[in-house]
């Protein structure tokens, strides 16, 4: 049985200790540049806001994401992983030879991709013959006949996602899509219009120049406690993340 004393001094250790949590996440939070002062940093760098923001594709409304048909998300997936590694010029001069070569992405039909099928088109020189990234086709197919049985189709599933909580959609994306870690994921939302951040090497040094990460975030809590930064900037600036991290690039990069 513990004493009164003793049971004192361990619920004021364990208040010492919750209490030293709290102001830890508090200084990460107070050590931050605010969001105009890292603009302030980009507009020095580039020669204008206008120049820091421009370019990119526009962002869509939750409606206009959930009226994207999923052979379109099939083949948005299919080209950032194709991208991946190698020179994007070529497989979009391939382009046409994939949407070919994959019936226009219909989902049913590669989601029930048969061996001979993957054969030849390991063999089809429209493509980029690579077996792995061939067989992410299929797989991803499935992926997305399983989300649309849920949610009615992928782009209502991502239209619907909370912008505070972006990480958990690229967290599903690795875990559940094939070949979509990583900044694969990243650009894949970013081509279609969603809304959203993309870890690129000078965002994430800037991240860590804000004590938010101290190397490239690859754990659940590191990208939560990126998320966290983005949603605080955002409260800040009423900004859409894809304007933040924009900012935070161009701010060291």
């Amino acid at each position: 049985m513990i004493g009164a004393g003793v049971k004192t001094h361990v619920s004021e250790r364990l208040y010492a200790w919750a209490h030293a949590g709290r102001l830890g996440a508090q200084r990460v939070e107070d050590k931050m540049r605010s969001l105009d002062e890292i603009i302030a940093l980009s507009v020095e760098r580039k020669g204008s806001l206008e120049a820091v923001l421009e370019g990119g594709p526009a962002l869509k409304s939750a409606d206009a994401l959930a009226a994207i048909p999923d052979d379109r998300w099939l083949a948005a997936m299919t080209r950032g992983i194709f991208q991946a590694g190698f020179n994007w010029k070529v497989v979009e001069n391939m382009w046409p030879g994939f949407e070919q070569a994959f019936e226009g992405f219909d989902v049913g039909r590669n989601a029930m991709m048969s061996p001979e099928t993957f054969d030849a088109l390991c063999r089809n020189t429209e493509i980029v013959r690579y077996p792995q990234k061939i067989q992410s086709v299929q797989e991803n197919a499935v992926f997305l006949q399983e989300v649309a049985q849920t949610h009615g189709g992928f782009g209502q599933r991502v239209g619907g996602w909370p912008k505070a909580d972006f990480a958990s959609l690229l967290e599903k994306l690795k875990k559940e899509g094939t070949r979509l870690g990583g900044t694969t994921g990243q650009y894949l939302l970013r081509s279609m219009g969603v809304d959203g951040y993309i870890l690129s090497r000078d965002v994430v040094g800037r991240l860590v120049a804000e004590g938010v990460i101290d190397k490239p975030p690859t754990s659940k809590k590191a990208m939560q406690a990126v998320q966290e930064a983005f949603n605080t900037w955002q409260a800040q600036s009423g900004r859409p993340l894809r304007d933040i991290s924009r900012i935070l690039a161009t701010s060291c990069g």
